[in-house]
């Protein structure tokens, strides 16, 4: 489930990306599987070397399939989402954006979707390449959009997947887990979303504002990591918080 504290960040990012589009001083530089990667506060993975932004878990549409099941939430997600979206992409103005599955909450997000928000993502994709890799929410592709639909894509000595894989994680950029984790700081427990990475695989954070997150501790992520090289970047307000595992609480 989506924690007040997480859902009112992801929130108060989409009220402000107006103001925030120029490349913000608290963004992260790691390197995954000799790969430089930034770790953005709005939750975006950018490769300077590749000149791609990579995002995760958007749940376009969430609202509207959960109201399709008679279950009323505020129907503004997507808007939000997108929001957040555009603001990165004018951060970084990448020549590829990879949409790292799940990107709409169901089969029927993407078909459904209004026009004026189709015409906001056709905007959006004007002069790159869009790529979206198909989730296990919709794993059809999408419908009526810019881009391309692939199971996985390897680029630049890279593999980007919506699901992790047990077999290698050497080079895999994926999403599907959510991962978070939590801090203690100024005596209090703070949980946030996160990058999660041990230079040789990295999970990406849910990027939609309706989506929740899955602790570094939880079963399904044992396996995926080296836990001694282990490193939470933390989505703060402005700047990513890099903890090593074994500090974190949990």
């Amino acid at each position: 489930m989506l924690r007040d504290d997480d859902l009112l960040t992801r929130i108060g990012l989409a009220a402000r990306t107006l103001s925030t589009t120029a490349a913000p001083s608290g963004a992260e530089e790691i390197v995954v599987h000799g790969v430089s990667a930034v770790c953005d506060p709005l939750g975006g993975l950018y490769l300077p070397e590749l000149g791609m932004l990579v995002v995760s878990d958007l749940h376009l549409e969430k609202g509207a399939a959960f109201a399709r099941r008679g279950m009323m939430l505020p129907p503004y997600d997507t808007i939000a989402t997108l929001n957040i979206l555009s603001a990165v992409i004018t951060r970084y103005d990448p020549k590829v954006v990879v949409s790292l599955g799940d990107n709409f909450h169901d089969r029927k997000g993407s078909q459904l979707l209004p026009d004026d928000l189709r015409a906001l993502i056709t905007s959006m994709a004007r002069g790159r390449d869009w790529i979206w890799i198909n989730g296990n929410h919709d794993p059809d592709g999408t419908v009526d959009l810019p881009g391309i639909s692939t199971d996985e894509l390897l680029y630049g000595g890279l593999v980007f997947r919506h699901e992790p894989s047990l077999i290698s994680g050497k080079g895999e950029v994926a999403g599907h887990l959510h991962p978070s984790a939590t801090v203690r700081r100024r005596e209090k427990s703070v949980r946030r979303a996160c990058f999660a990475s041990d230079g040789q695989r990295l999970l990406m954070p849910a990027f939609g504002v309706f989506a929740g997150g899955l602790d570094l501790n939880h079963k399904a992520m044992h396996g995926l990591f080296d836990r001694e090289a282990l490193v939470a970047h933390l989505l703060g307000r402005d700047r990513i918080y890099s903890v090593r595992y074994g500090n974190l609480i949990g």
